[in-house]
This record gives C-alpha cells, sequence and structure tokens, in this order.
C-alpha cells in the first residue's frame, strides 16, 4: 500500500527492490515494484514459513522468481524456496568488484567472538559464495576461520596506478583487533581462499582500557583499497586512527589520528576518506555528530564537521562523488536522545572535497533504532531513485535521484521494526 506520491516523476522508472522487516531474528521479506506504465507501486510479502526447529538459515536474497535464496550454516547448501523462514537471519555481506563472489561475516558469539561450530573458540568465520547474475546457481567455495567478532571485508586487485597489487581480501576482526589476509586469485592454487598473514592492529602508545573479551583496544571497524594509492586504510575505532596497509607487504606503514570516529567511507575517486562518529560526552543533552575527511595522498586530517543533535548513520556517495547522503538514526537515552533528529536525510555538497558542506535536510520517516540503511537505483550511470529505509514507521522513502525530492512513502508493515534493510541485484546494501 502506498501512503503518498509526489507527481509524475514517480511513473518514469521502473524499479524493484527487496526488503527485510524485522528484529534479526525474526522477520519477513517483501518486494516493492513501481511500474512505470501504470504508475503504480504494489508491495508483495512472501508466504512465511514458520519455524521448525532446525540450524537457523542465513538469508542471502530473492531470484527473479522470488524464491528465498538461504544458507545452511552447518551443511553450507544453499536451496531455493518460495516461502520464507521467518527464522532466517540476515547477515553481512560483501561483493568483490569484478566477480560474482560474495563474502558473509560470522561475527560469532556476542560476548566471545567466536564460532564454536566452524572454528572452535579460536575465532569465528567468513563464507564465501560464487553465484551467477540470477542468484539461482550459487555454491560455497569455502568457509575460513579468521578473528573474533565483527568483520569487515576490502578487497585489492592490480590496477593501471596500482598494476602490481596482489587480489587479496583484507578481513578486520574486532574483537582480536586485527587483520586477516586472505588470498583471493583462483589462478594461484597456493594461496587461494587460504590466510595468509594476519596484522597486528595494536597500538601501546594509544591503549587505553581494553574491553572485556578484546584483545587489544583497537575495535578495527571499517576498511577500503584505494585504486588511487593501492594502499588498503583501515579505521581502528577504539584508537581514532587510520592505518596505512602496503598489500605487497602486509606492513602498516603509517598511523594517522582522525579523532572520534566510528567507520570509514572511501570517496569514488580514491583520494579521500570520510570518517564518521558521535561525541555523547561533551553535552549531557545533546549528541554531536562528527564528519571528518582525510586525504589519502597527502594524508592530511581536515578539520571536523560538527552535526548537532544527529546521529550518524548510513552513508554513501553519489555515484560521480558529487553529492554524500548521510542518514540520520537513534543513540543515548533522556535528553540526548529525544533531542535528537531522527527523520531526516542529510545531503552534502561532496564535489570540492576536501570542502564539504551541508545543502539539503530530506524530511523522511522515523528511525528510533541505530543503524538506517540507504539504497539505489541506478540508470545512465546516475542514481534514479535513493531509497530511505524507516523502521520506525515500518516504511521506505523513495526519493528522485537528481533533486532528492519525496516521490512517495510505501507501507510494509503496520508496526515498528527494529530492522529493515535493502537487497538489489548488488545483494544486501550494507554501508559504512
Amino acid at each position: 500500500m502506498v501512503q503518498s506520491k509526489a507527481d509524475d516523476l514517480a511513473n518514469d522508472l521502473d524499479w524493484s527492490l527487496v526488503c527485510y522487516a524485522g528484529t534479526e531474528e525474526i522477520g519477513e521479506v517483501a518486494v516493492i515494484h513501481h511500474e512505470a506504465r501504470s504508475g503504480k507501486t504494489t508491495v508483495k510479502t512472501l508466504d512465511v514459513e514458520s519455524q521448525d526447529g532446525t540450524t537457523t538459515p542465513v538469508f542471502l536474497n530473492l531470484t527473479n522468481d522470488h524464491q528465498a535464496a538461504l544458507l545452511d550454516p552447518a551443511t553450507k547448501k544453499i536451496t531455493l524456496q518460495k516461502k520464507f523462514p521467518a527464522y532466517a537471519r540476515p547477515d553481512h555481506m560483501y561483493r568483490y568488484p569484478d566477480q560474482a563472489q560474495l563474502w558473509l561475516g560470522n561475527d560469532g558469539d556476542k560476548s566471545t567472538g567466536a564460532d564454536p561450530e566452524n572454528c572452535g573458540t579460536g575465532g569465528s568465520s567468513v563464507t564465501i559464495i560464487q553465484n551467477d547474475t540470477e542468484g539461482a546457481s550459487m555454491k560455497v567455495l569455502r568457509t575460513l576461520c579468521v578473528g573474533r567478532g565483527h568483520h569487515v571485508v576490502a578487497f585489492t586487485y592490480p590496477t593501471p596506478a596500482a598494476p602490481k597489487i596482489p587480489r587479496r581480501a583484507f578481513v578486520s576482526n574486532l574483537m582480536s583487533g586485527d587483520i586477516s589476509v586472505v588470498g583471493n586469485d583462483p589462478e594461484d592454487a597456493a594461496a587461494y581462499l587460504k590466510v595468509l598473514a594476519t596484522i597486528d592492529l595494536q597500538d601501546t602508545a594509544r591503549e587505553k582500557k581494553v574491553d572485556a573479551g578484546f584483545a587489544n583496544g583497537a575495535a578495527p571497524h571499517g576498511m577500503a583499497y584505494s585504486e588511487l594509492t593501492g594502499k588498503v586504510y583501515n579505521l581502528n575505532n577504539g584508537y581514532g586512527t587510520v592505518v596505512v596497509m602496503d598489500p605487497l607487504t602486509n606492513a602498516i606503514e603509517d598511523s594517522i589520528y582522525v579523532g572520534l570516529s566510528s567507520n570509514a567511507l572511501l570517496s569514488p575517486n580514491g583520494r579521500f576518506i570520510i570518517c564518521k562518529g558521535a561525541d555523547r560526552a561533551a553535552q549531557p543533552e545533546h549528541v554531536i555528530g562528527k564528519l571528518t575527511v582525510l586525504d589519502v595522498v597527502s594524508k592530511t586530517v581536515f578539520e571536523t564537521i560538527d552535526l548537532p543533535d544527529i546521529y550518524p548513520s548510513v552513508y554513501r556517495f553519489s555515484r560521480d562523488g558529487s553529492k554524500l547522503y548521510l542518514t540520520t538514526a537513534a543513540t543515548g537515552k533522556g535528553s540526548q536522545r529525544n533531542n535528537l533528529k531522527k527523520d531526516i536525510l542529510l545531503v552534502f555538497d561532496a564535489s570540492a572535497l576536501p570542502a564539504l558542506s551541508l545543502i539539503k535536510e530530506v524530511k523522511v520517516g522515523v528511525a528510533e533504532c541505530g543503524r538506517r540503511p540507504i539504497g539505489f537505483v541506478e540508470q545512465g550511470g546516475k542514481f534514479a531513485r535513493i531509497f530511505i529505509s524507516n523502521p520506525t514507521d515500518g516504511t521506505v522513502t523513495v526519493l528522485d535521484g537528481e533533486k532528492e525530492r519525496v516521490l512517495e512513502t510505501v507501507k510494509l508493515t503496520d508496526k515498528p521494526v527494529p530492522a529493515l534493510h535493502f537487497y538489489t541485484e548488488e545483494w544486501r546494501l550494507f554501508g559504512a
């Protein structure tokens, strides 16, 4: 059911979007489809299969004929079925840029960060899946044991600017405070999908109190490979630093202090990293969002932008890098939480980086949770549609990709949900 519609702009493009709505333990999947010819937007929710007591499957995506692709973490088999298991869980996925390959991160046990089923007490796992463009011929290539806790994956590969860079996957491990380097060149059988090295991220000069269960205070979360420099950049959330790694040697070449940050996003041209964070300590009644720009060529950190009463959630660049989109969400308690703007999308002019300026606030739905995904439909090398998740409202806001005008708001569920994720042909969209 569509709640509202703006104008004829809603009618000039066919598009579909797969949405997961739930608690990430119990949920449902719906397909939103817009038909340009009729101007109608419809929502079809998959029939639900109830809990059957078996291993909790991982929901990968839907095939073109709306079958749920599910991974059994015990048998490593992928099955397709018409009904969606309500107990299937979404998972973090990262797609290799020029191959039909998905990397799924298993965070492991919440307290220990270990995956007992695959790795005993030593660490948690990533599962690598090969799939075709239809999503119907998927197979598990391997499940690897890496470090403990939540994982972020960045891929390296040769480029015109850095032709000697090997094909690798750099997997950060939140609780063990290190990075696992995995071979990802099928032509190199001795190294392919094997852990080749572990990079210790501990910085004794910045070490403070280490949280229980963590090996050190690095807390890596946010990583990117720049085709421009041929280097890997990892944000150590716990230290407030970005470390520069050489994928030829796996050595840490530099450590750059960026301040309070929880994630890192690389600009499309490979030159700038935007770090985002939130200051909850400076003002007892207000959260101050933070955006810091790092030039990876000059290794210069530019002035941090303060965003009063903003908790930065997910952010993405436009395809050409001229704009930066940032969703808002919720954190904290009491006055800090009450004063937050939890119903807007921020649009920044990023065309003159390292300068970054706020040019627009777009009213969308509410997110009382910490994570609000953003998705896109691309046409002609540009984003034609922007999708904003509104978990508390159970809706999706659809925007015109050029001027960020609200075209319509689509109702998915009548009750608030803690998580509302998007899946497209690029598979699950995880913002940095």
